[in-house]
């Protein structure tokens, strides 16, 4: 139902409609109890379109000078003028025709000048105020989809600059691995592929199960424990208040984590990663800390990770969501954003 109701309100010449019965039944409702003939239902229609078409040639010809042309002072001026006109017009057509054969007057004060002229007005504010709201509420609906379209195509290119990006930590990584544990490469290569799938799978939905995406985190984790775990204390938790309740953009938070790695064990020194992931009532909170070595070997970055994932988060968040990242002699990243249920 509400559906239909939008349609028809979104449909231009159904709006036509709905304006044209609204004024209809506001300017003579209270009259057609003093109709006693078919000819007096003419003529009360008959000065009701003359109310309508004063509003309506107000509207598509002097309304332009105020919207379009912004000259508001002019727009007064001729409104005026077409006020006065149709007032003449009213006046003459309701005191020869329309009162004599249909009763619409129920005192001497309406058969004038005055009360023609503010019945006119009294139309055109009426009328002209639904024409605006409804083409405000089009225009909005053009404004908010086209903001839509535009932000799902930054998304989208974001999407595409940030997938290869993964995809050369992951094989970065798999390198190092290599070098140190020659024997345990094809064993590692299926474990990439998997991480391969879930990227190129998720990558044509907009959201995934939250579940899916921890596991997924979880995954790169383990790979990255076996190439710097025997001198990198790694932990890992995850608390999540109601399984299977929450969606999530996929890779969304895997920057962060590749980021600690990257960043947080360039270094021969002892160092950790620590990542700890809780949502309570929907709101996920990502805290991820790393250390910060006093001397860092040379680390090999495309540097569009954290800047990415950022304007990811404002294009699908907006205000609602929290990013803190600090450096001291540790580098701490606090994330939290309201998750939407499956």
């Amino acid at each position: 139902m509400n559906k239909f109701f939008r349609n028809i309100i979104e449909n231009k010449w159904w709006q036509e409609v709905l304006i044209l019965v609204f004024s209809f039944i506001l300017f003579t409702l209270n009259d057609w109890i003093l109709i006693k003939s078919w000819r007096g239902i003419w003529s009360g229609c008959a000065y009701f379109l003359i109310l309508f078409a004063h509003a309506q040639i107000n509207r598509f010809f002097l309304l332009p000078l105020l919207l379009k042309k912004h000259k508001p002072l002019l727009y007064i001026l001729l409104s005026a003028m077409l006020l006065l006109a149709f007032s003449v017009i009213l006046f003459e057509v309701s005191s020869l025709w329309i009162y004599k054969n249909c009763f619409l007057y129920k005192s001497s004060e309406q058969k004038s000048y005055v009360f023609q002229m503010a019945t006119l007005a009294a139309t055109l504010i009426c009328i002209l105020s639904v024409i605006i709201i409804l083409k405000f509420y089009r225009e909005r609906k053009d404004l908010d989809s086209e903001k839509l379209l535009y932000n799902q195509a930054q998304l989208n290119s974001l999407r595409e600059q940030l997938n290869p990006h993964f995809l050369f930590n992951t094989f970065n990584t798999l390198y190092g691995i290599s070098l140190q544990y020659p024997e345990r490469t094809p064993e590692l290569i299926m474990h990439v592929s998997q991480l391969m799938r879930y990227q190129l799978e998720s990558n044509q939905r907009q959201c995934v199960a939250l579940e899916d995406e921890i596991n997924f985190i979880s995954s790169y984790i383990e790979l990255e424990r076996e190439r710097v775990g025997y001198r990198c204390d790694i932990k890992f938790s995850s608390s999540i208040d109601n399984d299977n309740a929450y969606k999530i953009p996929p890779m969304l938070l895997i920057c962060f984590v590749e980021n600690a790695f990257k960043h947080g064990t360039c270094t021969i020194e002892k160092c950790f990663v620590d990542v700890n992931l809780t949502v309570h009532e929907g709101k996920l909170e990502l805290v991820v800390k790393n250390s910060l070595p006093e001397k860092k070997n040379d680390v090999v970055s495309t540097k569009i990770g954290i800047k990415n994932t950022t304007e990811r988060l404002r294009l699908l968040y907006g205000s609602d969501y929290s990013l803190d990242i600090k450096e001291t002699d540790i580098y701490t990243v606090n994330l939290q954003l309201q998750l939407k249920r499956l």
